[in-house]
């Protein structure tokens, strides 16, 4: 049975996900390289530049879809809740470990431009093909 763990384990090994935020109430989808997943939710690394910053601020909530290939149609994690703002520094100085080509974009971890978020708090569920047409079994977390 899927539980958060499994969440967490999934995300983890499949690092590119679609985000989904919204502006001026219409849907807005990217593809991300997620950062990684914990106990404490599913941490994301953006630019202050960047307009998912401020979707996020005037609407917190999101919604990232995993997805792994394999046959017949792969398989799908879906996470949603409200994305959390993330400003302690020693995060920030793990984002800059973990993702040295953020060093390479001019940004240290005391840059207001390196903006850190996470989903702690919300839904997730799997999809493949097999459970399509059951009711989804939601992981609150």
């Amino acid at each position: 049975m899927a539980d958060k763990k499994s969440c967490i384990n999934f995300a983890n090994e499949n690092r590119v996900c679609f985000l989904a935020t919204v502006e001026n109430d219409r849907p807005r989808v990217r593809a991300m390289e997620f950062w990684f997943a914990d106990e404490t939710g599913f941490y994301f690394q953006t630019g202050a530049i960047k307009a998912l910053t401020g979707h996020i601020t005037a609407n917190p909530n999101v919604e990232a879809c995993f997805y792994k290939p394999g046959e017949p149609v792969g398989t799908m994690l879906r996470v949603a809740g409200k994305a959390e703002f993330v400003t302690d520094l020693q995060m920030k100085e793990k984002a800059m470990r973990d993702r040295p080509f953020l060093k390479d974009m001019g940004l240290t971890a005391d840059s207001p431009n390196l903006i850190l978020f996470r989903i702690g708090h919300g839904e997730a569920y799997f999809w493949t093909l097999e459970t399509n047409l059951k009711p989804k079994g939601k992981i609150i977390f």
